[in-house]
C-alpha cells in the first residue's frame, strides 16, 4: 500500500502554501538534510502529489509543483482501496479454484482414470489415515487449522507422531487463527512445535481446514462446515499443485506465533480488520466470529470497541465512518 511518511508529509504540506520553496528552505524549516527531503520530493512524486512545474501553464519550467490536496489524497485514497480490492479478489479467486476442483472431483460420476481421490467416513477413520501419512511422511507437511482452539487433550495426542516426523528431518508448517494467540492450551503445543523445529504462523480467518504431505497427497473436510462428516484425500497432481500454492500465499501474509499483533496505520489489528470485512461483506456476528474462531460476545465486544473508536452510534454509522476513514 503506498503510504505518506511524516518527512513527506512535512514537505507537501510547507509545499501547498510555498511551492517555490526550494531544497534549501525546506532543509532550513524542518530540520532535514538534503538527502531527507529529496527522498521525500521523490516519494510525493511517486504518489502522485507533486506534478513538473512545466506541466502548469505560467510556471517556471525544471521545478515541482503540488497537486490540490482535494484531488491528490482522494485519488490516493482510491488507489490504495484498489490495491486492497485487487489483493482480496486474487485470494477470493484462488479460493474459488479450490472450490472448483474440489467439487469437480467429489462428482462420484468422474471417470475412474481422473478421479484420483478417497472419502474417508467418519472422524475414527480419518484419524487412523492422519496417523498413517504423518508416519510416512518424508519431507515435509503444510496445515490449515482453523476452527479456533483446539482441546489440550486433541494437542497433546498430536505430539508423538509429531515429534517423530520432526525428528527425521521433516518441515512442518501450521497455519492457525490468530485467536489461538488467547488459548492457553494452544500456545504450549505452538511453542512446544517451534522448540522442535517446527514453524507456526496465524491469520485473521483461513478458507479451510487442510493438511498436506509432502506436496503429493491431502485431506480436507468433506463438508467445511461440518469436519465431523469425514475427509477427503486427493492426490491428483493438479489439485495438490493448487492447494499448495494457496498455503504459500496465506503463509506469506502470516504472523510468527508469539510475534507482537501489529496495527495499520489506522490503528486497526488484522483480526479487527477482517470483522470489519465480514460484516461488511453481510455476516451476521454470529457467522463472523466462527470464521475468526471467535465467541459471539468476543465479536460484539469487538464492534462495540471499534464503534466507540468511530464515535458511531449504530453499526450503520459504524460502516458510514469506517468508509469515510479509509478502514474498509
Amino acid at each position: 500500500m503506498q503510504e505518506i511518511d511524516s518527512a513527506a508529509q512535512a514537505v507537501y504540506r510547507i509545499m501547498l502554501t510555498d511551492h517555490r520553496i526550494g531544497i534549501d528552505g525546506l532543509m532550513r524549516k524542518l530540520g532535514l538534510t538534503e538527502g531527507q527531503v529529496r527522498a521525500a520530493l521523490d516519494h510525493l512524486a511517486a504518489l502522485r502529489l507533486l506534478r513538473p512545474s512545466d506541466e502548469v501553464p505560467g510556471e517556471d519550467p525544471g521545478g515541482l509543483r503540488p497537486v490540490d490536496p482535494r484531488v491528490g489524497l482522494p485519488a490516493l485514497l482510491q488507489y490504495n482501496e484498489s490495491l486492497q480490492q485487487e489483493n482480496q479478489l486474487r485470494f477470493e479467486e484462488g479460493q474459488a479454484a479450490i472450490t472448483a476442483l474440489l467439487a469437480e472431483y467429489r462428482d462420484e460420476s468422474a471417470s475412474e482414470e481422473d478421479n484420483r481421490i478417497e472419502r474417508l467416513i467418519g472422524m475414527t477413520t480419518v484419524q487412523a489415515r492422519l496417523e498413517e501419512l504423518t508416519s510416512s511422511i518424508s519431507a515435509e507437511c503444510l496445515s490449515f487449522s482453523p476452527g479456533g482452539t483446539q482441546s489440550a487433550t486433541s494437542l497433546q495426542a498430536s505430539r508423538p507422531l509429531n515429534s517423530q516426523a520432526l525428528g527425521r528431518g521433516v518441515v512442518m508448517r501450521t497455519i492457525y487463527l490468530d485467536s489461538v494467540r488467547k488459548d492457553r492450551a494452544t500456545t504450549r503445543h505452538a511453542e512446544w512445535l517451534t522448540e522442535l523445529g517446527g514453524q507456526v504462523r496465524t491469520v485473521p480467518a483461513l478458507p479451510l481446514r487442510m493438511i498436506i504431505f509432502d506436496r503429493s497427497v491431502a485431506l480436507v473436510p468433506i463438508d467445511p462446515a461440518n469436519t465431523r462428516k469425514g475427509a477427503v484425500q486427493i492426490s491428483s497432481t493438479g489439485v495438490i499443485t493448487a492447494l499448495v500454492s494457496l498455503f504459500e500465499q496465506v503463509w506469506a501474509d502470516a504472523a510468527p506465533f508469539g510475534a507482537p499483533r501489529e496495527r495499520d496505520e489506522q490503528g486497526l489489528t488484522r483480526q479487527e480488520q477482517e470483522l470489519l470485512r465480514l460484516l461488511g461483506r453481510g455476516y451476521t456476528d454470529e457467522a463472523a466470529g466462527k470464521h475468526l474462531g471467535l465467541s459471539l460476545r468476543t465479536v460484539r465486544r469487538m464492534m462495540a470497541d471499534l464503534m466507540d473508536r468511530l464515535g458511531a452510534r449504530s453499526r450503520f454509522e459504524a460502516g458510514l465512518y469506517a468508509g469515510r476513514r479509509g478502514w474498509l
